[in-house]
C-alpha cells in the first residue's frame, strides 16, 4: 500500500509538473512577446548565430524566397522553444532541426519546436519560408529593412528581443545593377544571369532590432575622413551632392572623434556606413554599421540656413552615439527604450559644440527640446519617462518626445546636480561595464550613485518614474525703500499630484542698466532666495533665465512689450516659451499672446529664437484666433512679414519669416504676391529658395485657391527634377485639388493598407486635406481618422499613430472636432489605453482650445 501510494504521488507530480509546463508554454503562445517569454528564453538559449539568405526579385509584387539557419546553445529543455515570426503560416515552407524535418506548428505568431527535437548544448535548426514585407519598405528601385522594435520577426523567424544579441551572415541576391548595404562588409560577389549574390562577413553582434539591409539601384561614395566609410544614396541634384558629401562623411568623423574621447572607449564596430533614403520614415536608425537617414535632412544646398545645417549635424551625431548607447550597450527590455534616446540626444548636443563654435549651444538645447517635451507633457496623455511594458508588440507605443526631449532635460538636470566631471566618469564606467551586453536605468543609477554625494534613487523617482510638470507661483515682499525683503519661490505639480522637481535654474532681475542673475536650486516645494535680499526692486523678473529649468513660471502678464527687448538669447527664448505655455494654461489671453509674438517677428535677429516666435505665433493664429480675428490680424501680418522680407536681415532669418509668410499669406493681396515669388516674378534680396520650397509654395496656393492653382500645380509637377520626390508630389496632387469629391477619394484610399505605405507622403496629405481653411469640408473624416486608428497602428510604423492622430483630428480646435472625440470614446471604452495615450497628446491643443474659448466668451 505505501509503494502503491509512493507511486500514485509520483504520478502526480509528474502529472502537475506536465501540466504547469503547459500552462506556462500556452501563456508564452500568446501574440507578440511577452515579458515572461522574453526573461524566460534569455535564460534558455545561447550563443545564436543567424545565416540568413534572401533571394529579391526585380519586380517589388513578387516574393522573396528566403532560408535561415540558426545556430544556438540550450540550458534547459523543460519548454518547448519558440522562434517569433509574425507572418502567414504558409510563408513557412519546411523546418528542419538537427538534421531532422520536423513538423511546422505556427501559433500566434510563434514558431513552436518541440523539445523533443532538440538537445542541451549545440542545436542547429533549418527554416525555408518566404520573407515578410511588411518592414521591407519595398519600392520600385529600392527597398531597405526598418526592424525596430520588434519587426525583425515580421520578416524573418528569430528571437525577437533585445537582451538576446546575435551574429549574422547575410546572403543577398539582388538585380545585378543594384547595390546593397548590410551591417557587414562583402566577402563575396557571384554573377548569374541578371542577379548577383552578396555574401557578407560575419557581423558584430546585435540585438534584432538592429540588423537591417538596403538593396537597390544606388549611387555609392567612399570617404576616409578618419574611419573608411561608404554611403550610398539617390539624391541627383549636382549642387546638393557637391555641398552635402564631404560634410556628411566629416560630421560623422567629427562625431566618432568626440565620443571616442568623451567615453574614452574606441569606434565598437566593424564599419560605419549609411545610406540615404528618399521615404524614410524617421530621420534617421542606428544599425549597426549601416545607419539609415531620410536623404532630405543629409542633401543641403546654398540655401540652407543655419538651423538646417545645425540639424543635419545633430542628427549624424545623434546615431552615431548610438553606437555606443544602444547598439555597444542596449537596454534589457524596451521599457528602457528611452535610455538609449536620451544619450544619443545628450550626446548630440554636446558634439555640436565644437562643431558649430559660433552657435549659443543653451539656446540651441532649449529651442531644441523644451517646447516639444512640454507639448506632451502638459496633456492628458502624458506618461513617465520610464513606462511599464508587458509585451514587446506594444513596444512602439513608448516612443514620442518624452524619451526623445524630456529626457534630456532631466539628464542635463543630472548633470548640473552631479557636476560634469562626476558624471563623465559614471557614463565611462557604464559603458565599458556593459559593453556588448545589456543594462536597465537601473545598473546606471548604481554607478552614478557611486561618484555622487546626490541621493540618485530618490532624485529620479520623480524625473523618470513620474509624470508631467510643476507650476511655480513666487511670493515677493518689499520693506519701505523698496528694497526686496522676501523672495520665496513654490512649485506645484500640474496634475495636482505631491509631485516636486529638484532641479535648478537661474532667475534675472531687470534693471535700467543691468541684469542681477540669481541662482536658484529648489529641492523642496518652497525656496526662500536669500541672496535676493536687500536688493532693489527690478522693473521686470524674467524667470529661468538661463533656460534650464522645466515648468511653467511666473510672468508679468501687465509688461510683455519687454520680452523683445531682453539682451540675452536665451532669456529671450525661455520667456517667448514661458509666455506661450502661460496662455495654454490661462494666465494670459491668445489675444495678449498674439500680439507679443507678433512684435517679435519684426525685431527679432536670432534664427533659433525666431523660431520660437514664428512657430508659436502661427499656432496661436490658426488654433486660438476667432475667424474674425484672424481676418482682422491678416492684412497687417501679411504686410509685417512682407516689408521684413525687404530689410537686411540674415539669409536664415529670411528664410525663417518668409516660411510664416507662405503659411498665413492667403488674403488677396498676400496671395498674389506669393504667386509672383513663386511664378520667379519677383526675387526677394537675400533670400535663397530652392525646388524643394517651390513645390512647397505651389501647395500653400493651391490650399489658399489660387485661381491658378491647377496650372500651379501641374507646372510644379513637371518641373520637379528628383523622380523620388516627383512621385511623392503626384501621390499628394489629389489632396492638394479645389474638387472636394478628390479630396474626399484620397481619404478614402487610405483606407487600404498598401496606399499608406509612404508613410511621410501621408501625413503631408492629411495636413492638406484637414487644413483650417479646409476643415468644413474635411471635418467628416475625423471619425474615419479615429476609427481607422487601431489599423494604423498594427501596419504602421512606431510614430505614425500619432502623426495620423496630429495630421487629422489634431489639426483641430473646433467644438464640433472635440465633440466627435468625445462621442468616439463614449462608444469604444474599450479603446486601447495606449492609442488614447496618443489621441489626448494629439489633441492637446483641441482640448486647450475648449478652455480657452469658455473663458474669452
Amino acid at each position: 500500500m505505501k509503494i502503491f501510494y509512493s507511486f500514485l504521488c509520483f504520478i502526480v507530480l509528474i502529472t502537475n509538473g506536465f501540466s504547469q509546463s503547459k500552462e506556462k508554454e500556452s501563456a508564452f503562445l500568446e501574440n507578440g512577446v511577452s515579458e515572461q517569454l522574453a526573461q524566460f528564453r534569455k535564460n534558455q538559449i545561447s550563443d545564436i548565430q543567424y545565416e540568413l539568405s534572401f533571394e529579391i526579385p526585380t519586380q517589388k509584387e513578387e516574393n522573396i524566397n528566403s532560408h535561415l539557419n540558426i545556430n544556438l546553445n540550450l540550458s534547459g529543455l523543460s519548454q518547448s522553444l519558440l522562434l517569433d515570426f509574425k507572418e502567414k503560416t504558409s510563408n513557412i515552407k519546411t523546418i528542419e532541426v538537427n538534421g531532422k524535418n520536423i513538423t511546422i506548428i505556427h501559433e500566434n505568431g510563434h514558431i513552436v519546436i518541440s523539445s523533443s527535437a532538440l538537445v542541451l548544448g549545440k542545436n542547429t535548426i533549418s527554416i525555408s519560408f518566404i520573407a515578410g514585407n511588411l518592414s521591407l519598405n519595398r519600392n520600385d528601385e529600392f527597398l531597405y529593412t526598418l526592424l525596430v522594435p520588434d519587426r525583425a520577426s515580421t520578416l524573418f523567424p528569430c528571437f525577437d528581443q533585445p537582451d538576446i544579441k546575435a551574429t549574422y551572415k547575410l546572403s543577398l541576391s539582388v538585380p545585378k545593377d543594384w547595390l546593397v548595404l548590410a551591417g557587414a562588409d562583402v566577402k563575396e560577389k557571384v554573377e548569374k544571369g541578371d542577379f548577383i549574390t552578396y555574401n557578407f562577413g560575419e557581423s558584430d553582434k546585435m540585438s534584432t532590432y538592429l540588423f537591417s539591409f538596403v538593396a537597390g539601384k544606388f549611387k555609392s561614395a567612399t570617404q576616409k575622413p578618419g574611419l573608411e566609410m561608404t554611403m550610398l544614396y539617390r539624391e541627383n541634384n549636382p549642387e546638393k551632392i557637391k555641398s552635402s558629401t564631404d560634410t556628411i562623411f566629416n560630421l560623422h568623423q567629427q562625431s566618432l572623434d568626440f565620443l571616442e574621447k568623451y567615453i574614452n572607449y574606441k569606434f565598437p564596430f566593424q564599419k560605419l556606413d549609411f545610406a540615404a533614403i528618399p521615404v524614410f520614415q524617421y530621420g534617421g536608425m542606428e544599425h549597426v554599421g549601416a545607419i539609415q537617414y531620410r536623404e532630405s535632412t543629409l542633401f543641403l544646398d546654398n540655401s540652407a540656413t543655419d538651423s538646417e545645417k545645425l540639424n543635419r549635424a545633430k542628427l549624424i551625431a545623434h546615431e552615431t552615439s548610438h553606437m555606443w548607447f544602444g547598439d555597444l550597450v542596449t537596454m534589457k527590455w524596451f521599457d528602457d527604450v528611452w535610455m538609449k534616446e536620451v544619450f544619443a540626444n545628450f550626446m548630440a548636443d554636446k558634439i555640436m559644440n565644437p562643431i558649430f563654435p559660433k552657435v549659443n549651444h543653451n539656446l540651441q538645447f532649449f529651442t531644441a527640446h523644451y517646447g516639444n517635451a512640454f507639448a506632451e507633457d502638459r496633456s492628458l496623455g502624458t506618461h513617465p519617462i520610464k513606462q511599464h511594458l508587458e509585451n514587446l508588440k506594444d513596444a512602439g507605443s513608448l516612443y514620442g518626445a518624452i524619451i526623445y526631449n524630456k529626457a534630456p532635460i532631466m539628464m542635463r538636470q543630472l548633470e548640473a546636480s552631479m557636476g560634469a566631471a562626476a558624471f563623465q566618469k559614471g557614463i565611462e564606467k557604464y559603458i565599458k561595464k556593459y559593453a556588448n551586453n545589456n543594462a536597465d536605468w537601473n545598473n546606471l543609477v548604481e554607478i552614478l550613485d557611486a561618484e555622487t554625494p546626490l541621493d540618485m534613487k530618490k532624485w529620479s523617482e520623480v524625473w523618470v518614474n513620474k509624470s508631467g510638470r510643476a507650476i511655480f507661483t513666487d511670493k515677493i515682499e518689499y520693506d519701505s525703500k523698496g528694497q526686496i525683503k522676501k523672495f520665496e519661490i513654490q512649485q506645484n505639480a500640474e496634475d495636482k499630484s505631491n509631485n516636486i522637481w529638484p532641479q535648478v535654474f537661474q532667475i534675472g532681475l531687470v534693471y535700467d542698466d543691468n541684469v542681477k542673475v540669481l541662482n536658484a536650486a529648489i529641492k523642496d516645494k518652497n525656496i526662500v532666495l536669500k541672496e535676493a535680499a536687500g536688493l532693489e526692486k527690478p522693473n521686470i523678473i524674467i524667470y529661468n533665465y538661463n533656460g534650464f529649468g522645466y515648468g511653467v513660471f511666473p510672468l508679468d502678464g501687465n509688461n510683455l512689450d519687454y520680452i523683445s527687448t531682453l539682451k540675452d538669447e536665451v532669456a529671450r527664448a525661455s520667456a517667448y516659451s514661458n509666455l506661450y505655455e502661460n496662455m495654454l494654461i490661462g494666465n494670459i489671453s491668445p489675444d495678449e499672446a498674439f500680439n507679443c509674438f507678433f512684435k517679435g517677428i519684426q525685431f527679432e535677429e536670432n534664427e533659433l529664437v525666431l523660431r520660437i516666435v514664428s512657430g508659436n505665433l502661427n499656432t496661436i493664429y490658426w488654433r486660438f484666433l476667432t475667424q474674425k480675428e484672424q481676418e482682422r490680424v491678416q492684412t497687417l501680418l501679411s504686410y509685417t512679414l512682407y516689408s521684413r522680407l525687404q530689410t537686411n536681415s540674415s539669409a536664415n532669418v529670411k528664410k525663417t519669416l518668409f516660411g510664416l509668410f507662405s503659411s498665413t499669406a492667403y488674403s488677396s493681396s498676400a496671395k498674389a504676391k506669393l504667386y509672383q515669388v513663386w511664378n520667379k516674378e519677383i526675387v526677394i534680396p537675400g533670400l535663397k529658395l530652392n525646388e524643394d520650397d517651390f513645390t512647397n509654395m505651389a501647395m500653400n496656393l493651391a490650399i489658399f485657391k489660387h485661381e491658378k492653382a491647377d496650372e500651379i500645380l501641374e507646372k510644379t509637377r513637371t518641373t520637379i527634377s528628383n523622380p523620388d520626390k516627383q512621385k511623392r508630389f503626384e501621390f499628394l496632387l489629389p489632396s492638394l485639388s479645389k474638387d472636394e469629391l478628390v479630396r474626399n477619394a484620397f481619404m478614402e484610399s487610405l483606407r487600404d493598407e498598401k496606399n499608406r505605405e509612404k508613410e511621410a507622403w501621408v501625413e503631408i496629405g492629411l495636413s492638406n486635406i484637414h487644413h483650417p481653411l479646409r476643415q468644413e469640408s474635411a471635418k467628416k473624416y475625423i471619425r474615419f481618422s479615429l476609427d481607422l486608428v487601431d489599423e494604423i497602428q498594427l501596419t504602421g510604423d512606431i510614430f505614425f499613430p500619432k502623426d495620423w492622430l496630429e495630421d487629422t483630428v489634431g489639426k483641430y480646435s473646433s467644438k464640433f472636432a472635440f465633440d466627435e472625440v468625445q462621442r468616439f470614446l463614449k462608444e469604444n471604452p474599450n479603446f486601447s489605453p495606449i492609442l488614447k495615450r496618443k489621441l489626448f497628446q494629439a489633441t492637446d491643443l483641441l482640448y486647450k482650445a475648449q478652455n480657452i474659448k469658455k473663458e474669452t466668451e
